[in-house]
């Protein structure tokens, strides 16, 4: 079983390198399809997300892929959104959190899919202000602190079709934003004691090599194809959540 956990974590960490998506949005929906407990699979993949955005960081950052100026802005949006999750967090109870989530979480990565996939007809007239970057980041932050998706899922889709920021950077936004997002958010639930470390550095020892082949990969992948590419894992990983929801 700890071989099967650092495969996913290679494959996960290879698809965070190529789009920044999947620390919530693949992780935590396989953590739950294989039996993990949801909120622990939440606890568990910020812990597995922190470590991986680490060194995605490090790799996008030099390729020079990472938007500091929109970086910053949304951590900033994101830190009182941290304080109101911690404290929900302990004022809701647990079964409550683990009976909702996964609804919650496939609702929001079909959302943002669907959303990105048809953006030429959508047409969304939003102008470009940095106001809306700290709002966005104080709705992610809220978001991922009950389904750790938000840094890669609904930034990638903001960034991309609202504010046309270029595919490899905003990969390179994601990774970094999320990075500081994770690493905060998951204090949270080690504070709670819903954290699986054995289960963590399983999937940590697979994700080094996956994720440094998936920044070679983005590095010479075209702009319009990994753009599409991101959308449709998305959408896949939601569907296959609801499927799963509906099963059970």
């Amino acid at each position: 079983m700890q071989a099967t956990f650092a495969v996913l974590g290679f494959l996960v960490g290879f698809l965070v390198g190529l789009t920044g998506v999947g620390g919530g949005a693949l992780m935590t929906p396989s953590l739950i399809f294989l039996g993990v407990e949801p909120l622990t699979a939440v606890g568990t993949d910020l812990l597995y997300a922190t470590v991986t955005r680490v060194f995605g960081a490090f790799f996008h950052g030099r390729k020079g892929h990472v938007r500091t100026d929109i970086t910053v802005r949304l951590f900033a949006g994101s830190l009182p959104a941290i304080v109101l999750g911690a404290a929900l967090l302990r004022v809701i109870p647990k079964e409550a959190i683990n009976r909702h989530l996964t609804l919650i979480l496939g609702s929001i990565l079909i959302t943002t899919s669907l959303l990105s996939l048809f953006k030429g007809e959508l047409n969304l007239p939003v102008r470009r202000r940095w106001a809306y970057v700290y709002l966005l980041g104080f709705i992610v932050g809220l978001t991922v602190q009950f389904t750790s998706v938000g840094a890669g899922v609904i930034v990638s889709f903001a960034l991309m079709n609202v504010a046309k920021v270029n595919p490899k950077e905003v990969v390179g936004v994601t990774i970094t934003y999320g990075l500081a997002l994770s690493a905060f958010s998951f204090l949270n639930y080690a504070f709670l004691g819903s954290v699986e470390y054995r289960l963590a550095i399983a999937l940590i020892a697979g994700t080094l090599p996956g994720v440094y082949l998936g920044t070679h990969v983005n590095s010479r992948a075209g702009k319009e194809r990994l753009k599409s590419v991101i959308n449709v894992i998305i959408l896949l990983v939601g569907i296959l959540i609801l499927v799963q929801r509906v099963a059970n």
